[in-house]
This record gives structure tokens, sequence and C-alpha cells, in this order.
């Protein structure tokens, strides 16, 4: 069995619910997005890019239900665009080994498009968690600029604003 590749920075917790969090209140949850992207586990240079160019503020980690998630990938019974594959049923497989063991996961990537939440990166954790029974999870939320996350932010009750 292939074994999960969470990175030597995610086993040392660099990529973790608490350091998103402490660099959202340094205000470099940005960077840390790159970052957590390009990092060995992730390996998406390319997606840490797009959205840094696409995406100008950044708040989280917030616990969003995954109901309120737009996934790109997952099973039959959810709304999603394409179906798991075999190898994306084994990193889910062995990402719940790696929970039993005391890995927690890092925070989902979301950015909001089209009044949508889209799950970036993360669909792996999502399935993972759902099959653990989870129905909600920390992410981290890209919006275009200040005034599109302020609105969303305001929408939502209880949720403190950066």
């Amino acid at each position: 069995m292939r074994q999960v590749d969470v990175g030597s920075a995610c086993a040392v917790n660099e990529f973790s619910i608490d350091s998103a969090r402490e660099a959202a209140q340094r205000g470099e949850l940005a960077g840390w997005v790159a970052a957590f992207l390009s990092s060995p586990g992730s390996d998406n240079a390319v997606l840490a890019a797009a959205l840094s160019a696409q995406k100008g503020s950044w708040c989280g980690p917030l616990r969003l239900s995954f109901d309120q998630l737009h996934r790109l990938v997952g099973p039959p019974d959810q709304p999603t665009v394409t179906r798991p594959n075999d190898d994306d049923l084994e990193t889910v497989e062995e990402m719940d080994e790696s929970i039993d063991e005391g890995w927690e996961p890092p925070p989902l990537i979301v950015s909001y498009r089209d009044s949508e939440l889209v799950v970036e990166d993360g669909n792996h954790r999502i399935e993972g968690l759902r099959r653990r029974g989870c129905t909600d999870y920390w992410a981290v939320v890209g919006f275009d600029d200040d005034q599109q996350r302020d609105e969303f932010l305001t929408a939502m009750p209880g949720t403190p604003r950066p």
C-alpha cells in the first residue's frame, strides 16, 4: 500500500489549523496558503500561484459545513464535478489511517467564486472526514478582495471579522 505523503512540514504541524490561525492573526494567510499548497504532500505550486494571482483577500480558518461546499471530486451520492478514481480512494483510506495515528488534517483551501464556496484543495480530506461521520471542517477561504470577504462574513452569523 502506498503511504500518504503528508510531508515533513505537516508532520510537525507547520500547516495545521493552529498555524493557519496564527498566520491570519499576523495578516499572512495568503502566504500560508501558497506555502502549504507548494509543500511536500500537497505539491501543487501551480494552484498556489493561480490562487495568489486570483484571490486578494483570505480569511479563516472558518468551520464550514460540507453541505456549503462545492466539491470538484467526490462520491456518487455527493454533488461533484467528477468521481474519485482508485488512486483517490486509496488516498482517502490512507488519510483515515493517518488520522487514527493522530494526524490532524490541514484546513481545506476554498475559494469564493460566483457566490459558491469551491473546494480548491481538500477533496480527499473531506471524503475521509465524511466517512468518519464528520459533517464540517476547518477551511481557509479566498476572496477576490476585502469587500467580497467582508460581505461574506457579514452574511455568516457568529463569524468574527478579520
